[in-house]
């Protein structure tokens, strides 16, 4: 699933996309993470805002639009 799919399923949810929601899309979908912290640590070098609850929340709601699957941190073909 491209950035691009990802972002208008969000939206279509109704939710804003914030700056930190595209980068940990980004970060996820460019980076073999295989955990919440390896996306943290990749994802503050683009923004040193973006804190671990705020990667938890973003994984937690990717999880639960059916687009990640959190055993292996992987995007749904």
């Amino acid at each position: 699933m491209a950035a691009k799919e990802i972002i208008d399923r969000l939206k279509d949810k109704g939710l804003r996309i914030t700056n930190q929601r595209k980068i940990l899309i980004d970060t996820i979908l460019e980076n073999e993470c295989s955990s919440s912290k390896e996306i943290y640590y990749c994802a503050i070098k683009k923004d040193p805002n973006i804190g671990m609850a705020t990667v938890y929340r973003m994984i937690k709601l990717l999880e639960e639009e059916d687009i990640l699957e959190r055993r292996k941190l992987s995007v749904r073909k």
